[in-house]
């Protein structure tokens, strides 16, 4: 049984553009107006969801999807990290930022290590193929770039390590087709705007 699951990154918000450890924050203008731009290019699923953050379901809405929330793929719990910049934490906690970026177990934030990031990431997508009837389903998630990358690391049977190597940009497409044990990637189509019909 063929599963197709396809995952967009959300569109900017101002986290993205400081830098800042996730923190749930709505999608700027400039964010809203990209997403409105190439919705005609998101590909047809039967299922859509969305991750529970304020920017993935403001991506969601502004590709027109008709997505419900999924709490199994919210983004990278970053405990008392979350909404603070990168470089200030950096500045106040070198040792802990270390560890963090070092050792896959390690939570110096008291939140989510990378292992529970990547093994809650991996569950979603043996669910997902366990929860199909039979036939090929295509299920479309706007999910944060961790999950990707997380769900990439699992699926792909990467070193954890992997998880760090791996760049996703606002609104790309990263689809997984396949099975358990056999999954192929397409990662990182970038969704451009419909061509203007007076060119």
């Amino acid at each position: 049984m063929a599963v197709q699951v396809m995952l967009i990154s959300p569109a900017l918000n101002a986290a993205l553009r400081e830098a800042r450890f996730d923190g749930d924050a709505p999608l700027d203008a400039a964010g809203v107006r990209r997403a409105v731009a190439v919705a005609a290019a998101v590909p047809a699923a039967d299922r859509y969801l969305h991750g529970p953050s304020e920017r993935c379901a403001g991506t969601a809405d502004a590709l027109g999807l008709r997505a419900g929330p999924e709490p199994a793929v919210h983004g990278w719990d970053l405990g008392r990290w979350s909404g603070r910049r990168l470089a200030a934490v950096s500045a106040a906690e070198p040792a802990a930022v270390s560890a963090w970026l070092t050792d896959p177990s390690a939570a110096p934030h008291g939140g989510e290590s990378l292992l529970g990031l990547c093994a809650r990431a991996g569950r979603w997508l043996e669910a997902l193929e366990s929860a199909e009837d039979g036939g090929d389903r295509r299920v479309l998630a706007v999910v944060e770039p961790a999950v990707v990358r997380a769900v990439t690391v699992g699926a792909l049977a990467l070193p954890v390590e992997a998880f760090w190597r791996l760049d996703v940009a606002p609104l790309t497409l990263t689809a997984l087709s396949g099975r358990s044990g056999r999954w192929n990637l397409r990662c990182g189509q970038q969704l451009s705007p419909a061509p203007d019909p007076a060119d």
